[in-house]
């Protein structure tokens, strides 16, 4: 799909992150689940899905006319980088045909030692016409991915990486900072739990934003409930 026609199903929407890892009762090897959490988000009026894994991405775009932004979690020994880490994630991305690949794009550096800003040139070296989404972790990383050819930039890592200042919820100020100064379309991610939230992500120039545990993982929900009332009652 061409960046003018993603832009126009994307602009103004949520993209709501279909996602279980090993461990978390939806996990599924072989499929299945999140294909089932797509179609319900698309039902609610969601612009776009953001998925994990070559399966779950494979079943999501059978299930859902919807772009689909893809990545491939994985580790690597020392690397903290874990979001599409290689060019071997990027590779198995673009067999699924997903629209955007989304990928690290921090201060942190790749398995091989790259930069995230070496590691982008390589991959539209590799693939001149691939939507990618560079998930920033600042201002600085947005400007930057900017300048190494991102389609989009997104605030996915913002408060996960060595050295951030910890955040309790979404970072506004960022998301409007990067709206302000960057020309690419900016997808707002991270700590949206309320949709007031996701509506002032937009309000402060956010293109499309991206809300996960707070509609997809229900252990993080029903967690949610469970902590505050256990809560001691006030009086």
């Amino acid at each position: 799909m061409e960046k003018s026609e993603l832009l126009r199903k994307l602009s103004h929407g949520l993209i709501v992150s279909c996602q279980a890892l090993p461990g978390e009762p939806l996990y599924r090897p072989q499929g299945g689940v999140m294909a089932l959490m797509a179609k319900a988000a698309c039902q609610a009026g969601a612009v776009g899905i953001r998925a994990n894994g070559v399966q779950d991405i494979r079943d999501i775009m059978r299930e859902v006319p919807l772009p689909v932004i893809g990545i491939i979690k994985k580790d690597y020994t020392g690397s903290s980088v874990y979001i599409t880490p290689t060019l071997a994630e990027v590779d198995a991305l673009v067999e699924t045909g997903c629209d955007i690949i989304a990928l690290d794009f921090t201060r942190s550096l790749r398995p091989h030692g790259e930069s995230a800003k070496e590691f982008l040139e390589q991959v539209k070296r590799r693939y001149p016409h691939q939507p990618i989404m560079a998930d920033c972790s600042s201002l600085q990383d947005a400007l930057t991915a900017q300048s190494a050819g991102a389609d989009f930039v997104g605030t996915t890592l913002n408060g996960y990486v060595r050295g951030d200042p910890p955040m309790a919820g979404p970072n506004f100020e960022l998301v409007g900072r990067i709206a302000a100064q960057v020309q690419v379309p900016v997808i707002a991610e991270g700590r949206i739990q309320e949709p007031w939230q996701a509506r002032r992500m937009l309000e402060l120039g956010a293109t499309a934003v991206v809300v996960g545990a707070a509609i997809t993982r229900p252990l993080e929900i029903a967690r949610h409930f469970v902590n505050e009332i256990r809560l001691p009652c006030g009086g």
